[in-house]
């Protein structure tokens, strides 16, 4: 399989410490671009994410709903940093979580469909994991009523620019850069240590205000964001 044999080989680059950022993000635009070449000849279809999403046995962390309607209730704007894809993780909160929210945004790679519903290219500038903070308001666009439609991101980031407080989730020390396009004073990192806990906590305790292990539930967040707003 095409795209396994670029994981395999990018894969190690990305965490290579030895090779200069510079190389390393030139690199990670070089697979990204080469994966979404690979999706676009294998015929995509707006039904076909549709039906995969439904197919699957994804799910959302235990209480990210919750707190999506905790913060939509408290008009706190929202923004999902993703290295993949918006139309897919739109498609998968609109099947798990039944609903939209009208604070969240998405900055993430977005897929452009001809009047087929096929996959045809993708809109704007590549975001991978090693740039996902510098488009952050420059790329975040609302959720779409219907999968595959094509807007134009919106103007309009006032919600987030007056923000001086950043609550910031990540699952990864590089996703500590994500609040780095915001202009904020005070900001409360969280950060979710899934995988080589051991190895890795001293890190994450570091780097990180609070960490949760274990594909801890959102509950500790739902209740910070009680107390703080």
């Amino acid at each position: 399989m095409k795209r396994r044999e670029l994981y395999y080989h990018y894969h190690p680059l990305e965490f290579s410490p030895t090779i200069p950022i510079e190389e390393k993000t030139k690199l990670m635009e070089e697979w990204w671009g080469k994966t979404h070449a690979l999706l676009i000849e294998g015929g995509v279809t707006c039904d076909g994410i549709k039906q995969s999403v439904a197919d699957s046995t994804i799910a959302f962390r235990e209480g990210v709903g919750e707190l999506l309607e905790l913060l939509e209730e408290r008009d706190i704007p929202v923004l999902i940093f993703s290295a993949g894809l918006a139309d897919i993780i739109e498609e998968v909160m609109r099947q798990k979580l039944h609903k939209s929210f009208k604070n969240v945004k998405i900055v993430s790679n977005r897929m452009v469909f001809n009047e087929k519903g096929c996959l045809v290219s993708f809109k704007g500038k590549t975001i991978h994991t090693l740039n996902k903070n510098e488009h952050a308001l420059e790329m975040a666009a609302p959720l779409h009523k219907e999968l595959g439609d094509v807007d134009e991101p919106t103007s309009d980031n006032s919600s987030v620019k007056t923000r001086t407080n950043v609550l910031l989730l990540g699952d990864h020390l590089g996703d500590l850069g994500m609040s780095d396009g915001l202009n904020y004073v005070t900001r409360i990192s969280v950060g979710f240590l899934n995988d080589n806990v051991e190895s890795s906590l001293d890190a994450y305790r570091n780097a990180f205000d609070v960490v949760y292990l274990n594909d801890a539930p959102m509950s500790g967040v739902v209740k910070l964001v009680s107390q703080l707003w």
